[in-house]
Parts: structure tokens; sequence; C-alpha cells
């Protein structure tokens, strides 16, 4: 059993806020370094997107965790990290307010046409205090359709009912009638939300099941003017053929995560009906701190012999 002293750590950068400092062994190394230290390597910290594969894993003979710094963990082969034994976390809880914030800044931002108006204003090209250039639909009382109502899903619900919008969802399992009556929602296929929904915002896991869960077919049910919230995973949706629809202008769509990031598609940098952000779902100082003490502690916990406090894999359950 390690010591906590014990317990050799490779980041991928520093990590923000105090605990990181509760590493005693730490390396910061990008991961195609790890042929320099990978020898004695018994956790990694990475964040998503960074690829975990069975190469990273065979440079890394020791490794006892993989302490995923994020939600998602898509980038990470757990089934390989699990035939090795090797725990896969991550830190779920402690960025659902910050991205549930994110998801109606961007809702409200494509809908109201704020980027637009800051645009026009901008450029000096706002010329009439009164007319109906900048004409939006209202967010109060539109319907908003929610696929996936994991906790990210659930915290965006609760906002919209501050706006008095009429809340469907969409997922694998529906809840139970008493769990939909105590949140305000209503489950409905995936044509149907579509159909129905003013806005649809995207909260989904990406896995084998939800990878272009949104297809070409799927937008086509989207009407003329609904708006498309992203702040889970690119990959949930067709990229393409969402650019296709944007670009036509008969959808709008307010986007934080991109197939290829940091790279967006081109086309998309000129649309007005589609605000683009870098990403931002956890950035917050106060998730950030809190995303790296949970890490750390999974990583913490798992050296020590503990069982760790939010694994995702099947090693991190016995």
């Amino acid at each position: 059993m390690l010591s906590r002293v014990a317990v050799r750590t490779v980041a991928t950068r520093r990590f923000p806020g105090p605990a990181f400092n509760d590493l005693r062994d730490v390396a910061i190394l990008r991961l195609d370094e790890l042929e320099l230290c990978c020898q004695g390597v018994h956790a990694l910290m990475v964040v998503g997107g960074e690829v975990v594969d069975r190469r990273i894993l065979a440079r890394c003979p020791d490794l006892m965790i993989v302490a995923n710094v994020g939600v998602g963990h898509d980038a990470i082969d757990v089934p390989a990290c699990d035939e090795r034994g090797v725990v896969v976390t991550n830190t779920p809880g402690v960025l659902d307010a910050a991205t549930a914030d994110l998801t109606f800044a961007l809702l409200l931002a494509c809908v109201r046409r704020v980027v637009e108006g800051d645009r026009l204003v901008r450029s000096r090209e706002w010329k009439d205090r009164w007319g109906d250039a900048n004409l939006a639909t209202e967010v109060s009382g539109a319907t908003l359709g929610i696929v996936g109502l994991g906790r990210i899903g659930r915290a965006v619900a609760q906002r919209a009912h501050g706006f008095s919008m009429r809340v469907l969802y969409h997922s694998r399992r529906r809840l139970s009638e008493a769990t939909e009556r105590e949140l305000g929602v209503s489950w409905r296929t995936l044509d149907d939300l579509l159909v129905q929904a003013d806005v649809v915002s995207l909260h989904a896991p990406l896995t084998s099941e939800t990878e272009n869960l949104v297809g070409r077919r799927e937008l086509s049910f989207l009407r003329d003017g609904a708006c498309l919230i992203n702040t889970a995973r690119a990959g949930i949706v067709d990229e393409p053929a969402l650019v296709r629809e944007l670009t036509s202008g008969r959808l709008r769509a307010g986007l934080d995560v991109f197939a290829q990031e940091p790279g967006v598609p081109e086309v998309l940098l000129a649309l007005d009906n589609v605000v683009l952000s870098p990403h931002l779902g956890s950035a917050t100082v106060s998730a950030r701190h809190a995303m790296t003490r949970l890490a750390v502690e999974n990583i913490l916990a798992v050296g020590a012999g503990r069982p760790p406090l939010t694994p995702v894999s099947e090693a991190g359950t016995h």
C-alpha cells in the first residue's frame, strides 16, 4: 500500500487552486512527453479531451489511477484501464452550476441576439433607436427541450423555471412521474422534443449511443428559428450537418464545444446566428478549484489504498 507521499503523479498542467499543492511528488508533462517520465508513475491527472489510450497505459506500468479533471471522460479508454486495474475518476457535481449558468448565458445571447447587437454598436452601424433590425423572440414562456437530464440538465431546468419556460426532456431512462412533477419537466421522445422545442440544450455524455445523436434528420425536425445550445460534447451532434443548417440561416446556435478543438469550422466565424465560446462550461474560479480538489482527493485516496470518491470505471468500484 502506497503512502500519500509516495504517490508519484504526472499532471498535464498546473491545475488551479490550493489543492494541487497537496500532491507531494508531481511532474507537469504533456502526455506525449511521458516516455521521459513513465517508470514509477502512479497517477495521471488530465483534462477532458486528453487522450489516454493503450499506448499511454503501456508507458506507465505502475499506473494506479487516471484522474480526469472534468465530467466527460470519452477520451479515456476506460475498458483498457479496467483490464490493467487502473481506476478512472472524474469530477461530477462541482461544476454543475457553472455549466448551467453558461448554458443560459448562451441561450439568452442566442435567442435575444445579444452578440449581433454588440457587433452593431461596435461597428458604428447602429443608427435608429427604434426599429425592427434586431427583433428577437422572447425567452420567457418559450419551450426548452433538454437532452440528458443529469445533474447539469437538472440545473438548467431549474434556471428555466425562473423564466417561466415550459421544460421538456429526453433521456435514456425516464424519471418517475413523482420526480417529473417535482422537477417540473415532461418527458418526450427525442423526435417529439425536437419538434416542440423553441430551444434545445444538450447535456448527455458522449458515448457510442449518443455519438451523432442529433444528425441531419433530427436537425430537420427543429422549427425555423429554433436555437440549439451545446455545452456538452461536440460529438453528440453531426457538426457538418449543423454547419449546413446554420449557414442556411434556418437555425440559431450557441456552441461551447467543437469537434476539432481548439479549431472551429471557419464558416461559423462570420455568421450572426451563432454564438461561440471557447469551452467555458466549467470556467469559473470556484468550479475549477473544486474540480482540482476532487481530482486530488481521488488520487490520494487510491494511493492510500482507499476507494476513490468518484469512480467511472469498474476498477474503481472494487
